[in-house]
């Protein structure tokens, strides 16, 4: 048996508690809570019986006594926009992986090693769901995703909030990235403050971006902005042709929307499993990104 299959058998044969949609999300956490901790010798005779007896049973109980770990990590990316539920998810996957892969003679416990396998699952699956915005910076926005807080926090940055274009030029200069990049990315990280809400009582409809005057671009900069945008969609419609309809449905439902469906909601409309769907999910991601890259270097 495959390491993956290994992974969805403890995840299915010992029914392991799951996040159904957003709204569930404090019933997990409160379901989780019944799962013990345990002690540094109960921990490792269970890693023992598992990875030289091949006992799922021990696994489940690894997996269940670090559920807390898992989501409490998980927690901590709520402002990335992204379905709680699947983040959460994410965390699950990473876990089950750090319990496969542990190594008893690194002489740390399980949820030392279990931390970077969480977040690095985590990492992987925001990446993937934000790739797809800004075509062709796969690599600036790895980049940029995993070294913009720290540079902050040196720069003693550590306020949600624009940044100034002073320190934009120099952490861009530093991880040799374009500045634009840098800003959208911090505010993707801290999460937007909408200008898209109302100001005042009155019914004329005015909203904060009315009155933000853009010093730095002018309308022909602005035009030809959105002829890109308008030509990045074109070739994405394109590139989204190539899949079949299914890859189709999953990619527009997962990544293209304001509200993406999790994994379940797409299991229960194709009658398939959720890891099923995020089997196609990965498979569709990468052949439409081998499209768009094709497409934009003709």
């Amino acid at each position: 048996m495959s390491e993956h299959q290994n992974l969805v058998v403890v995840e299915k044969k010992n029914q392991l508690p799951m996040v159904i949609d957003d709204n569930g999300v404090y019933t997990y956490l409160e379901k989780i809570k019944a799962f013990p901790v345990l002690t540094e010798e109960e921990e490792k005779k269970l890693i023992y019986d598992f990875q030289t007896k091949g006992d799922l049973a021990s696994a489940q109980k690894l997996i269940t006594s670090h559920l807390r770990l898992a989501a409490k990590i998980a927690l901590t990316y709520r402002r990335y926009g992204l379905p709680m539920s699947d983040v959460i998810s994410e965390a699950n996957l990473g876990l089950m992986q750090a319990v496969k892969k542990f190594d008893m003679n690194k002489k740390v416990r399980l949820a030392t090693y279990a931390i970077w396998w969480i977040k690095a699952a985590i990492n992987d699956y925001i990446l993937r769901s934000w790739s797809l915005v800004k075509i062709g910076t796969v690599a600036a926005q790895k980049k940029l995703f995993y070294n913009l807080n720290r540079i902050k926090a040196r720069l003693g940055i550590y306020e949600n909030k624009e940044l100034e274009p002073k320190v934009v030029k120099q952490i861009a200069n530093e991880l040799m990235v374009d500045e634009k990049e840098v800003t959208e990315m911090n505010r993707r990280i801290g999460g937007d403050s909408s200008l898209n809400v109302s100001i005042g009582d009155d019914e004329d409809g005015h909203e904060k971006l009315d009155l933000v005057i853009d010093k730095r671009e002018n309308i022909e900069a602005k035009l030809a902005g959105r002829e890109e945008q308008r030509y990045k969609a074109k070739i994405l419609a394109e590139c989204l042709q190539k899949l079949n309809d299914r890859e189709q449905y999953i990619i527009k439902k997962r990544m293209l929307t304001d509200n993406p469906c999790t994994l379940d909601d797409i299991g229960a409309y194709f009658n398939i499993s959720r890891e099923r769907v995020r089997q196609i999910e990965k498979k569709a991601f990468e052949k439409l990104s081998a499209e768009v890259k094709k497409a934009m270097a003709a």
